[in-house]
């Protein structure tokens, strides 16, 4: 998933810098304002990277020490590691597997008195049910921050994902669809959420003209360098999530009747995928197999539970089912259809061989 920065990258950083003032100023602002115009929420803050995006949220939301995030076992690993940052505990639970997503019975079933937010991180724009989500918030009153790194773009029930629960988090780092290099989003339609996210970034403080701070603060502050490159790569969105779905759907076409791969469940109306990922009996094989070709790939994340940080006694079948058996395939916005028939037509020979 290579990025795609052209001249239009380069005109805005070079403007950005003709004027001498690169730190979090106008042009934030301006990536801030286009980001809510897309995804539809009344504030939005941009931060380092999607990692302090996560715990500046949690930490507005008012996560402390003692308290529990529930997390799914599948995802990156900056879900449960931002939790741990803000000093409270992941709780984890295992995904459905046709969605890949946080499984609601699992959630149920942990939650306790202490549970204070509920991470849903939408694997690839998919999302769990987020009307059933939301009113298991209601009625055991814990907030939910949506992990949405992987959804810029898709949607639930026409609403776009990191807007349903009260905070959403986005990631810009270097394989999204849009990138700034590193760097992070906190969106909420919560006006004192937002002011508290405000205070978290800044030192503990809404007024930089003032040393006089309100709480304890961070420096999570974003540049106007990275902004404009995020400027430009607004501009070319609409047409990258477009281009995702068609690349999905051709990926679809090219590799049907594969009896040894599969594709997990995507209604392409309302998720724009960020990668191209199957299910295969051995990606490792496969990933071998492509490589020789000079096709590169990636496994799917490990389950959280299998890594060293946080390995215990606790099993998840179906998000280790998902870390054993996924393959990201190439996924860049500017492969060309040729390109994606290639990659399908070497797979294809792969299954034929073995």
């Amino acid at each position: 998933m290579e990025p795609w920065l052209g001249e239009e990258e380069k005109q805005e950083i070079l403007r950005v810098l003709e004027s001498g003032w690169i730190t979090e100023a106008g042009e934030t602002k301006k990536f801030e304002e286009m980001l809510s115009a897309f995804i539809g929420t009344k504030y939005t803050s941009v931060v380092a990277n999607g990692t302090v995006s996560l715990f500046a949220g949690l930490k507005a939301l008012g996560v402390k020490q003692g308290d529990e995030v529930i997390v799914p076992d599948y995802t990156m690993v900056a879900s449960p590691n931002s939790v741990l940052l803000a000093g409270a505990t992941p709780v984890f639970v295992d995904i459905d597997k046709d969605t890949l997503c946080l499984n609601l019975d699992a959630v149920e079933k942990k939650l306790t008195k202490k549970t204070k937010v509920v991470m849903p991180v939408p694997i690839n724009g998919r999302s769990p049910d987020m009307d059933r989500l939301m009113a298991l918030s209601k009625e055991h009153s814990f907030s939910v921050l949506e992990d949405a790194a992987q959804a810029l773009g898709s949607y639930y029930k026409g609403v776009h994902l990191g807007t349903i629960g009260q905070i959403g988090s986005f990631s810009f780092s270097t394989p999204k669809v849009i990138t700034t290099g590193q760097g992070g989003a906190l969106v909420t339609n919560d006006k004192n959420l937002y002011d508290n996210i405000i205070r978290l970034k800044d030192f503990g403080r809404i007024d930089r003209n003032t040393q006089d701070h309100d709480e304890v603060g961070y420096n999570f502050k974003f540049s106007d360098i990275l902004a404009a490159l995020g400027i430009a790569q607004m501009k070319k969105l609409p047409w990258r999530l477009e281009r995702k779905k068609q690349m999905f759907k051709r990926y679809q076409e090219k590799l049907q009747g594969i009896a040894q791969l599969q594709f997990i469940p995507t209604d392409l109306e309302s998720v724009s995928p960020w990668f191209i990922d199957i299910i295969v009996d051995n990606p490792v094989l496969l990933q071998g197999y492509l490589k020789t070709k000079k096709i590169g790939t990636r496994l799917f994340y490990p389950a959280i539970h299998m890594t060293k940080p946080y390995k215990g006694a606790e099993t998840f079948p179906h998000s280790r089912w998902a870390s054993e058996h996924g393959l990201f395939l190439p996924s860049s916005s500017f492969l060309t259809d040729e390109d994606i028939d290639r990659v399908s037509q070497e797979i294809r020979s792969f299954y034929e061989e073995n």
